[in-house]
């Protein structure tokens, strides 16, 4: 079992340093199997980041501190081709990959913030904002920015309630969250 352990440390490193080393990736960095990242320009992660077997980030991203992407989760471009392109078949027509793509969506960036939680087989739209503390229930499409400390859920992501019972609550885990980080 201790093999093991190492066997997936051995691997996070070699992605971390290896296959993506062009992007930013902060400590404790987990990816499981299966795993695809890419961005145009930049993805920026934070610390203690996790990301399940077979999700993908396919868009310029930048997620901060203690998020974690369940399984089958997929951070996408909105506009990945030029479905607008006169003449082409979208298969064929310009796309964000090409170094001369000028159409759309071009340096759009998905946000992610600190404490978040994308559930299984999520859907999260390139450019939108992921507020603080945000909840993403499983096989939800966000399609707009989210509200801080709040759980969304739907297809389109709707907001459906608030993630602590009350502000006070919401209040007291921001402060201890704040008291750890400055330890």
């Amino acid at each position: 079992m201790i093999f093991i352990h190492y066997l997936k440390k051995l691997r996070d490193l070699f992605y971390k340093y290896i296959v993506w080393r062009k992007y930013k990736i902060g400590k404790n960095f987990h990816c499981a199997r299966g795993v695809f990242i890419w961005g145009r320009d930049k993805i920026i992660i934070g610390d203690n980041f996790y990301i399940g077997k077979y999700s993908s980030i396919e868009t310029n991203c930048v997620i901060g501190d203690n998020v974690i992407i369940a399984n089958h989760v997929g951070i996408v471009g909105k506009y990945d081709h030029n479905y607008q392109q006169i003449g082409v078949p979208i298969r064929l027509a310009s796309q964000i990959r090409d170094k001369n793509y000028a159409w759309k969506g071009l340096h759009e960036t998905t946000y992610i913030g600190n404490d978040v939680w994308i559930g299984y087989g999520a859907i999260v739209m390139s450019g939108v904002k992921i507020a603080d503390g945000c909840i993403i229930a499983a096989g939800s499409v966000v399609t707009h920015d989210t509200d801080s400390y709040s759980i969304y859920a739907g297809i389109p992501a709707k907001k459906i309630k608030a993630r602590f019972n009350n502000q006070e609550e919401t209040q007291l885990h921001i402060e201890s969250l704040h008291k750890k980080q400055l330890k």
